[in-house]
């Protein structure tokens, strides 16, 4: 008996997740080389450490519920300006924290339960800091 079992919309849920941190990796990478001061490389370097670290994890419990590895791909392509960038940041970071919400209270496992709603914290901060520099910017 796998003690990851979960529903199948909840499985597509996860593998939803997974895009759209992958998606964020590849985003984050592009908003670091537009940044304009160090201090917003460095913020924004560790906010994708963070979506990497989500990423991981997220596709190890795919692999553990359906015995597949997932085949991410960029579900949302980031903007090539830095002020639109910031912007669908912290839009994407603002729904992604009620996605994973939403995931946490749908899981049976406590574990998987526990990381989204852990991550759904991370996602939080993230707006937060994109919202700020999206401001800071905007003056």
């Amino acid at each position: 008996m796998n003690h990851f079992q979960e529903d199948k919309g909840l499985t597509e849920k996860i593998a939803q997740a997974i895009n759209g941190e992958y998606s964020a990796i590849h985003c984050y990478a592009k908003l670091i080389d537009m940044a304009s001061t160090d201090k917003e490389k460095k913020r924004i370097q560790e906010i994708r450490n963070d979506e990497i670290r989500h990423f991981n994890k997220i596709c190890a419990i795919y692999t553990l519920i359906t015995n597949e590895q997932p085949q991410p791909h960029i579900s949302e392509e980031c903007p090539n300006h830095y002020l639109a960038g910031l912007q669908f940041a912290f839009e994407d970071e603002q729904k992604t924290v009620d996605f994973y919400l939403e995931i946490s209270d749908e899981a049976k496992n406590p574990f998987i339960k526990e990381l989204f709603r852990r991550a759904a914290a991370d996602e939080q901060n993230h707006a937060v800091w994109f919202l700020s520099f999206l401001q800071k910017n905007q003056m």
